[in-house]
């Protein structure tokens, strides 16, 4: 029976409230010992479920961020966790990699209905028709030697090798292919994942925009199969070939920069994969090479070049998604040293950042705010000292209880209630700084006599410059002038 504190606590906490109720909904044990039965290939279920398993890695990320070994002990002696903390380790050591990316893609289809109604990211308008998807590999870093084989080696180690799709507009994760192997290039990936977000229930046509290092003649047509259109970067690798009887355009894009549009094709005419494009290149300032773009969008009145260029500056999200699972949902410390356990918990991580990002949309729709004006980091932190407030004062048992009592079913009744306990709680404290460019790097000038001076001796005048003779700054090489040695009686 809940307690009327219990029922307050939780009250006072909407962000703690918000995750639990979005987390629970997510890691229902029904949802996933069937998406264990999916999905387990060779691994099974005994003292530790995958239900279990899931939720105290989760607890981990989030209860206890400076170690998962706390966590498994804290299982132990509440009698949830009936094996021990070398049997979880190994469960996570084992994880195959196929039950980790179906766990992630059941789980974020689970929670899409769930969103609030509020685009992130607004796409040009002549766009509404595709559902507009960026896509990037990342290797999983900061993997620890904990390993019998890893130990004693120098140097920098990776786990897994992730291909990650967000989708652009609400800057979600939707789809993952992973293979352990660190190191391994991006391309063999690309298939497999473009499978995944085809047997997602969207009736859209897919926009797939990508990095020069996916411009390649096959990727290009498979991005192009069942009406399906592309924007990637041009790689030089892929010849390109204009069509003499289309006419050359030109443009300025939002920044004030030429670009020039043409029509032809990619490869030569004995290309078994040639493939029609338009290409566009945007002529930047003397210090960088021009951005070239490729489209299978070909009607220039309909999708302007502009608007194009548009959209892939919006690529860049999938970078900033990236930094922020790094920094914020804290990828930095690895629980496990395989490739294999490093791959599941950068699922939960992205999937927590999923979350995170429903959450901030909630509250800037209540707020009547722009979703990208709200900082997710800052938004972040604060829901982790909620949740951990909500554990220690109400206790995990008080606080389970008080969810299964108060049970959301289905992705309406869960919208309202976030809807309205997320409505109001706006701080100023989560505002994004806006975005300032760094300022240019100042280059020496003089030297400090005797390599050495205070701060209040340059604000007072006090301190001794030597200036740089003509020619003796070598900027470009990296290398300067040794300074004179100090003034003696003899020198001077």
């Amino acid at each position: 029976m809940t307690s009327t504190f219990d029922l307050e606590a939780c009250s006072r906490l909407p962000l703690a409230d918000a995750v639990l109720r979005l987390l629970d909904y997510a890691t229902d044990d029904d949802f996933l010992n069937g998406v264990f039965e999916r999905h387990h290939g060779r691994s099974y279920q005994r003292t530790i479920s995958f239900p279990l398993f899931v939720h105290l890695l989760t607890d981990a990320l989030l209860g206890h961020r400076e170690s998962a070994h706390q966590t498994f002990q804290h299982a132990l002696q509440d009698d949830s966790l009936h094996a021990s903390v070398q049997a979880m380790y190994g469960k996570l050591r084992r994880v195959p990699l196929e039950l980790s990316l179906g766990f992630f893609a059941e789980a974020a289809a689970r929670l899409r209905p769930v969103a609030a109604p509020v685009v992130a990211n607004p796409l040009p308008a002549c766009f509404a028709e595709f559902w507009a998807l960026a896509f990037d590999g990342k290797k999983l870093k900061y993997v620890a030697k904990r390993l019998k084989q890893t130990r004693g080696l120098k140097g920098n180690l990776f786990g897994g090798k992730l291909l990650v799709v967000q989708d652009m507009a609400t800057q979600q994760a939707i789809a993952i292919e992973a293979v352990a192997d660190g190191e391994a290039a991006d391309n063999p990936l690309v298939p497999p994942v473009v499978g995944r977000v085809r047997a997602l229930a969207n009736a859209r046509l897919r926009l797939w925009v990508g990095d020069r290092a996916f411009c390649d003649f096959k990727l290009l047509g498979l991005f192009a199969q069942d009406g399906d259109h592309f924007v990637v970067r041009f790689n030089t690798s892929c010849g390109f070939h204009p069509d003499p009887a289309v006419p050359v355009r030109t443009g300025i894009d939002d920044e004030k920069r030429p670009f020039r549009e043409e029509w032809g094709w990619l490869g030569k005419p004995k290309n078994p994969h040639r493939i029609r494009v338009r290409m566009i290149t945007v002529t930047r300032d003397s210090s960088a090479d021009p951005l070239i773009l490729v489209t299978s969008l070909l009607d220039a009145d309909r999708y302007p070049g502009i608007e194009v260029l548009t959209l892939y500056r919006s690529r860049w999200g999938i970078e900033v998604m990236f930094q922020q699972v790094v920094q914020t949902v804290d990828l930095r410390e690895l629980i496990g040293g395989t490739p294999q356990a490093t791959v599941f918990q950068a699922m939960l991580c992205l999937l927590l950042y999923n979350i995170t990002l429903m959450i901030r949309d909630y509250v800037a729709v209540g707020a009547e705010r722009e979703p990208k004006t709200v900082s997710t980091k800052l938004l972040f932190d604060d829901v982790v000292r909620d949740l951990t407030g909500c554990l220690r004062v109400v206790g995990i048992d008080a606080t389970l209880t008080v969810l299964r009592e108060t049970k959301i079913c289905g992705p309406k009744e869960l919208r309202r209630y976030l809807e309205k306990i997320l409505g109001t709680v706006w701080t100023n404290r989560w505002k994004k700084s806006p975005t300032r460019k760094r300022p240019p790097k100042s280059s020496p000038h003089a030297y400090i006599c005797g390599g050495h001076t205070s701060v209040d001796k340059i604000l007072r005048g006090e301190h001794k410059e030597i200036p740089f003779e003509r020619g003796s700054d070598k900027k470009n090489s990296g290398s300067e002038k040794k300074p004179p040695p100090f003034e003696t009686k003899k020198d001077v």
